[in-house]
């Protein structure tokens, strides 16, 4: 969603009701200047333009009871304790957004089991999934070494070093949905208040589901969960997190137990 200069109808009316200002249905010049006085109020980009995110903050779903206990036996305790703070910081305000996260958790984690990124190829599967990082050189040379094939493949991007800093791997995928590279790193250590740069595995050891939920409300997956329990919003937030439908059975599976459990 973008509303803009130029924007006509009910949402428009919605937000100038919101700002207290004439609700005649028309975005214009008066309707930018105080939305850019809202963003101000609120610490969001003054760009007088009402996106996701700007929407969602002037108004945010209403809050469900959860009721957590009726999921407890499908979590691991770790998960089942890490939940309070995922939900607290990052926007899982209903049922809908809860079933549909922590089912691509499972299916992303192996049901919560891996919380690092096995990096542990042979040569063939270097190939086959990393093959582009490996024209210029031997893939004999990285085959089952996960230090140097994660210095080479994530080096020099997403804020990694290049591939002798050793950074690639230093910053490989952690958590249930993989948070990969020093960028992203610094974004939620910036966001939970701890140092995950200067200590990455806090981000596996400490923080594998916040970081999971970091990824979702960063990205805004949610206007995606939001969309429904229907096959249609399994298949747009499973292709959200993983570019495409691998594995859209299991997760699917997944999602109908937890939201049936919910329910």
């Amino acid at each position: 969603m973008l509303l803009k200069v130029g924007s006509r109808g009910d949402k428009v009316r919605l937000i100038q009701e919101k700002l207290g200002i004439t609700a005649d249905g028309i975005f214009g010049s008066g309707t930018e200047k105080a939305i850019k006085k809202w963003q101000a109020s609120n610490g969001l980009t003054l760009d007088g333009l009402v996106g996701n995110k700007t929407w969602g903050e002037m108004f945010p779903p209403e809050k469900e009871d959860l009721e957590l206990h009726k999921i407890k036996h499908m979590l691991t305790d770790k998960v089942y304790n890490e939940l309070p703070l995922a939900i607290e910081k990052f926007n899982i305000v209903n049922k809908l957004r809860l079933a549909h996260f922590l089912a691509q958790c499972a299916h992303e984690s192996g049901s919560f089991k891996l919380v690092k990124e096995n990096l542990n190829y042979s040569e063939k599967a270097l190939k086959a999934v990393f093959g582009k990082y490996f024209k210029d050189v031997p893939v004999s040379e990285y085959a089952r070494k996960p230090e140097k094939i994660g210095a080479r493949v994530y080096g020099g991007r997403m804020g990694n070093g290049e591939e002798p800093t050793g950074e690639g791997y230093k910053f490989r995928g952690r958590g249930y949905i993989q948070l990969t590279g020093k960028n992203n790193y610094k974004k939620f250590s910036e966001f939970i208040g701890e140092d995950c740069v200067a200590n990455p595995d806090l981000v596996s050891d400490k923080y594998p589901l916040a970081s999971a939920a970091f990824f979702f409300d960063s990205n805004n997956l949610w206007r995606y969960c939001d969309l429904g329990s229907d096959d249609t919003a399994i298949k747009r937030v499973t292709r959200a997190v993983n570019g495409g439908y691998h594995g859209l059975d299991d997760r699917r599976s997944k999602f109908n137990k937890i939201w049936e459990a919910l329910s």
